[in-house]
């Protein structure tokens, strides 16, 4: 276990089990050499937490990350939403084949009567078209705004008849649904429900004034920032991905792309922003450490229970990462094997049958391996990615399940 370390020529601060150096190796690989970002890794294997490194920068001034850095994590937070509304679940507030207007009444307008929790967490309840919904991005940190639109919105296919990645919807859709259940604000059963119970040292939506300081900046490519194109921008970092998941080579349906991830000016809309940080976003600005989502889902990699602590039954969460549909979405051109809120592991040359988790744009994400016991969670504040994530993740991922696997036998899920 080392405090400091220099590993291939990028400095780390933290502790790494050597078991696990070759993963580090690559991750230090992945952090900019020049100044231009950092990041954050945590790994928990077997309840043991084994990885729990930072290095490079969390701001333009070139301040190094620190033990504490929160990064905006994107669709990472997406699994934390999902979470907190199966602890609902396994506490009997709502049930997943109950349509969503038993619990939100107003939902039901627009021909949603039908529509049922499962088909809201696996991506097959047609709501995806946030640009549709708003007519510019500000009114996405109004939660009331985006739930009344939800609720008023049309699906754009048959619930249930087929699967689109609900890009920044599913936040609200959620959240709503564990608020109604509650009685509660949304972060409010975040504090009460994983971050005291789990002792977390960095999970928020909706930042609050004291934590601003924690803050890694944004670093986006200039190219990014400069582009007039979204849509093509957004196209162009989603190709590569698609080709290596996918079996053969898919065209990718722009118009989709665009209605769920491109809201009508997202380019005025500052995710370094201070005002963007303090909403409530659960699809996409989460601010987290790595350490707090590793210990999230290490709990969900041992069946509910971590360090003496047991948030879920173990049913609910076998429950939860089973596969609700396969094949090409709508809005996203790659199989993403949807389970209750969570998508596939994917990895170079292994196949994880029973991981999840969830990746986001900017290259963050955070999965759960039962079969193993694993969980990894990484955050970072440079490059683009894909929604989905992006490259780096899935050669991380890959790395991380090597290790593991030296070091102990698989054990198959019972």
């Amino acid at each position: 276990m080392l405090k400091g370390m220099i590993v291939n020529g990028t400095p780390l601060r933290g502790q790494v089990h050597p078991d696990f150096a070759r993963a580090v190796e690559l991750f230090a690989g992945q952090i900019p050499r020049k100044g231009s970002g950092g990041a954050a890794l945590c790994i928990y294997h077997r309840g043991e937490k084994v990885v729990d490194c930072w290095g490079g920068t969390r701001d333009e001034a070139g301040r190094p990350w620190q033990r504490d850095t929160l990064s905006l994590s994107y669709s990472t937070s997406k699994g934390i939403a999902s979470t907190l509304l199966h602890m609902c679940a396994d506490r009997g507030l709502l049930d997943y084949d109950a349509p969503v207007a038993e619990y939100w009444p107003q939902f039901a307008a627009g021909g949603k009567e039908s529509i049922t929790v499962r088909q809201v967490l696996c991506h097959e309840a047609g709501l995806y078209d946030v640009r549709g919904m708003v007519d510019r991005a500000q009114r996405m940190l109004d939660w009331g705004y985006m739930t009344e639109a939800l609720a008023d919105a049309v699906p754009r296919h048959e619930p249930g008849r087929a699967h689109g990645y609900h890009g920044f919807t599913y936040g609200w859709l959620v959240g709503e649904l564990i608020q109604r259940v509650t009685g509660k604000p949304f972060g409010e059963v975040l504090e009460s429900e994983l971050v005291k119970p789990l002792d977390l040292d960095g999970c928020y939506v909706g930042l609050p004034a004291d934590q601003m300081r924690r803050r890694a900046r944004l670093l986006l490519p200039a190219a990014f920032q400069q582009s007039g194109d979204a849509v093509r921008s957004l196209e162009r970092t989603v190709r590569p991905l698609a080709r290596l998941l996918s079996v053969a080579p898919l065209p990718i349906d722009l118009a989709s792309l665009a209605s769920a991830l491109i809201p009508r000016g997202i380019e005025a809309l500052d995710f370094n922003s201070k005002e963007l940080a303090a909403a409530a976003i659960p699809s996409a600005n989460g601010f987290f450490t790595a350490r707090s989502l590793a210990r999230i889902y290490a709990l969900l990699a041992n069946d509910g229970e971590l360090d003496g602590v047991r948030l879920l039954r173990r049913e609910t969460v076998w429950h939860a990462s089973e596969v609700q549909n396969r094949g090409i979405g709508r809005v996203i051109p790659v199989p993403m094997h949807w389970r209750l809120g969570y998508h596939r592991v994917p990895t170079l040359g292994i196949r994880l049958t029973n991981a999840f988790g969830h990746f986001g744009f900017g290259g963050s994400g955070a999965w759960a391996d039962p079969d193993r016991e694993l969980a990894m969670a990484m955050t970072v504040n440079s490059g683009i990615g894909t929604p989905f994530g992006d490259l780096r993740m899935v050669r991380l991922s890959s790395a991380v399940v090597r290790c593991a696997d030296r070091r102990q036998p698989l054990r198959a899920r019972a």
